[in-house]
């Protein structure tokens, strides 16, 4: 038989890093596609341009669990790498061994980036004939507080309890059992979680499609607050964040989640999380103690609680149901799934950073409107070309619907991407 022409994917494109091999690669994975990625993170300043794109370590650890979960045959995986090819044999549902373990090379590379990639197999790995389905343990040690990535905080208190309360079947345990820092001294986390796969010959799908958001889903209810940075910041900061936060959203309760050592003026890193009855957004930062700030943890701690609480205030404020991180990590279920979804975000600009985790941006008010109508109203759905990345949103964004389109062809978006029509991909019963 005739081996199947793999799809090609210029690494160039859009935002052209990380991002962009994690999808690919994740959707190759559950749909059974090979692919070949040339320019691999080709803005990052890899190939012909120089500098240091090509595959990252973290890359590397998630594919080449991909390729034996999946037996694939697989080229170009290496450290540097510009050019990938990957062929995957075996489909999720085929999955026997239900213990993961991933120890990504540098201790800096990020655990979470590289759960990311290989969520969507693992939520589609179900193998057994009954309702019950052996859960899959997953161990991954490196990074879970590195530079342009999510943290485990965010996964924790953001990305999950988002796919949880949004699409039926999705249910993952998680547990911080070590941190890990790209800052400072080398010091390799550990991340540990379960997650519980779909039964084989289900799809993926919302849990309320019909869902139409009303203005007490934005009423802020309280404000999640965790704080890991170094002990002699500890007071200052954490009443320099109740100050603000009861500044800007009054009559929201602030929580104070998590008050940790951080162990070293190189580590600091606060996660705000608003939340409504129905919804959350998030706003983080990382970042160090200024040199010519050390030991005044009272002003750095001033500004730092001004710049996180004022971003999450300008986020909640432009009326999108996800924050623009967390819309283009919804693409890849949203392409998955089956029927239609809209996950609308904020009407601020592109959001154009070298980061590998991505953002999202617009919609706002007028643009959740557009999408509820969207949804209802079969005569106002306009579909979109895909040729290139597309819709409202951030670069990142734009990029993850494209690869969808490239990777799962029966994919369709429509209203600058407001909507979704997914395909509704499921495993053959065993």
């Amino acid at each position: 038989m005739k081996e199947p022409k793999p799809t090609e994917i210029d690494g160039r494109t859009g935002e052209g890093g990380g991002q962009l091999v994690r999808i690919a690669c994740a959707l190759a994975a559950v749909a059974g596609r090979p692919i070949k990625i040339t320019n691999v993170r080709g803005n990052r300043g890899g190939g012909p341009r120089g500098g240091d794109g090509g595959l990252k370590s973290q890359h590397v650890s998630a594919i080449k669990w991909l390729a034996e979960a999946t037996a694939a045959d697989v080229s170009g995986l290496s450290i540097g790498s510009h050019t990938l090819e990957f062929r995957p044999r075996l489909r999720p549902s085929q999955l026997r061994d239900r213990a993961v373990n991933i120890a990504a090379d540098s201790a800096a590379a990020s655990t979470l980036l590289i759960f990311q990639a290989i969520l969507p197999f693992l939520l589609f790995a179900g193998n057994g004939s009954g309702s019950e389905q052996a859960p899959i343990e997953v161990e991954i040690t490196g990074g879970t507080n590195v530079a342009f990535s999510l943290s485990y905080e965010y996964l924790d208190q953001v990305l999950l309890p988002t796919l949880e309360a949004f699409f039926v079947g999705v249910r993952v345990d998680r547990r911080l059992a070590a941190r890990g820092w790209s800052q400072g001294r080398a010091q390799r986390g550990r991340l540990q979680l379960t997650v519980h796969p779909l039964r084989a010959g289900e799809a993926l799908r919302l849990r309320d499609p019909e869902r139409v958001f009303g203005p007490e889903d934005f009423e802020i209810v309280a404000v999640d607050v965790s704080v890991v940075v170094p002990w002699e910041m500890q007071t200052s900061l954490t009443r320099a964040l109740a100050q603000d936060l009861e500044d800007l959203f009054p009559g929201a309760e602030v929580c104070f989640r998590t008050v940790e050592d951080s162990g070293a003026e190189s580590r600091i890193y606060v996660l705000l999380v608003a939340r409504s009855a129905t919804l959350r957004w998030g706003r983080d930062v990382l970042t160090s103690t200024p040199k010519k700030a050390k030991g005044k943890a009272s002003s750095v701690s001033d500004s730092v609680s001004r710049k996180v609480s004022k971003e999450l205030y300008e986020e909640v404020s432009r009326g999108g149901v996800v924050d623009e991180y967390l819309q283009d990590q919804l693409v890849v279920f949203q392409a998955l799934a089956k029927g239609r979804s809209s996950f609308p975000c904020s009407d601020g600009d592109d959001d154009d950073d070298d980061d590998d985790d991505g953002g999202g941006a617009g919609g706002g008010e007028e643009g959740l409107e557009d999408a509820i109508e969207a949804l209802s109203i079969e005569k106002r759905m306009r579909r979109d070309k895909a040729g290139e990345p597309f819709g409202e949103g951030s670069t990142h964004t734009a990029t993850a619907r494209w690869v969808t389109t490239e990777l799962l062809p029966d994919v369709a978006w429509y209203n600058k991407g407001l909507v979704c029509e997914g395909v509704g991909i499921q495993m053959d019963k065993p």
